[in-house]
């Protein structure tokens, strides 16, 4: 348990999920803990965020949430940072052996997620499956977006907000399938009084400490698909290998067939190039392709563009990257030149090396291969 205790750990947010969050990791033996949330504590938290108490609104969630845990559990070190994330640097990020979300705002993650790694969105941004997820997204994206009154901030008490909510989150539900979209339950989404809400963030929050232990003490090996949790007729938990789709992509030798789907492929999704393309070219043809933000690009043996302010000292050698060729070509210089020439016009690239693309929008990281047309 030593390791457990020395780990440094970053909670962001102090919200619901948060609160169960720091609840779980304290009691499952974490000693060394931080949060960061910028909110104050509203009446309308306490139905579910249980370590804030009617004197505490108005006050900082992350310096309460602190205080609480510290005092509830001896030898719990809890360091509250009541600030905005984007205000602290990527050297403060780098300290923490493990991070936490626990964020209900898509922007946030997003920021957080492009941050520490290139990770992707919730299902409330991708892949909807449920009413409240329509609503939900109208509220922390087209709002904020779309900008409907003029600067006002939503109002879950305005009659004219919820209309308006409504009309937007019909519409997305009808874009996916989903049913179940009514005035009752966008009113309850907008103000968070779903009865659900506490004992889903209490279910997610177990399942992101419980990883966080088995990360931290090798107890036990970490998920590495689906877990599916249901409760309509008691109460079931299980580990669930999702199917993939199959079709359409280049095949690695020894499957017969390859996924269609990017995300799901084993094999390698071909790109074609010509040979003096540069390799702003080719991201540019992948940014396109995938509808990507910031990728990074990667081979087996070498960075190609990552530009993160976690490693800083990649950014300028990225950024050169850009303008070289992804094949190099010596044919036409002269022999005397060779010598200096070879350090600047190093392939990139080899003919058909495959590259790991990785992006905040991507599930998961997916492999390309450069074809070179002739």
């Amino acid at each position: 348990m030593t390791a457990v205790q020395q780990m440094r750990v970053l909670v962001v947010g102090a919200g619901g999920l948060g609160c169960e969050l720091l609840k779980n990791l304290a009691m499952s033996g974490f000693q060394n803990i931080d949060v960061i949330d910028m909110d104050t504590i509203d009446l309308s938290n306490l139905n579910r965020q249980f370590l804030f108490r009617e004197s505490d609104v108005g006050k900082s969630k992350a310096e309460v949430a602190a205080d609480f845990v510290r005092n509830r559990v001896t030898g719990c070190k809890v360091t509250a940072h009541n600030c905005r994330i984007e205000e602290k640097s990527a050297l403060f990020y780098r300290q923490f052996a493990l991070v936490i979300c626990g964020l209900d705002s898509i922007s946030a993650r997003r920021w957080i997620n492009s941050m520490l790694v290139n990770f992707p969105l919730c299902t409330i941004a991708h892949t909807p499956r449920l009413p409240e997820h329509c609503i939900e997204y109208v509220k922390v994206v087209q709002w904020p977006e779309e900008d409907p009154f003029s600067g006002c901030s939503l109002d879950a008490d305005d009659p004219v907000h919820v209309d308006w909510v409504l009309m937007k989150a019909i519409a997305r539900a009808q874009l996916y399938g989903i049913r179940g979209v009514d005035r009752r339950l966008t009113q309850g989404v907008l103000k968070r009084i779903i009865p659900a809400v506490a004992s889903t963030n209490a279910v997610i929050a177990a399942s992101c400490a419980l990883e966080a232990l088995k990360l931290a003490s090798n107890i036990s090996k970490p998920i590495d698909n689906y877990l599916n949790f249901t409760d309509i007729e008691g109460v079931y938990c299980g580990v669930v290998r999702m199917e993939k789709d199959v079709s359409g992509v280049e095949r690695k030798p020894g499957y017969e067939e390859a996924p269609e789907c990017a995300t799901c492929a084993s094999g390698s999704i071909p790109i074609s190039c010509n040979i003096a393309d540069t390799l702003k070219i080719l991201l540019d043809k992948i940014v396109l392709k995938f509808q990507l933000k910031n990728p990074t690009l990667e081979t087996a043996t070498k960075k190609l563009y990552l530009v993160s302010q976690l490693i800083p000292d990649l950014e300028q050698q990225s950024l050169d990257n850009l303008e070289k060729p992804i094949k190099g070509n010596l044919l036409n210089f002269d022999l005397i030149c060779f010598v200096i020439l070879v350090l600047f016009f190093v392939d990139l690239l080899s003919s058909e090396e495959e590259v790991l693309v990785a992006d905040e929008v991507l599930s998961k990281p997916i492999m390309i291969r450069v074809h070179f047309d002739d």
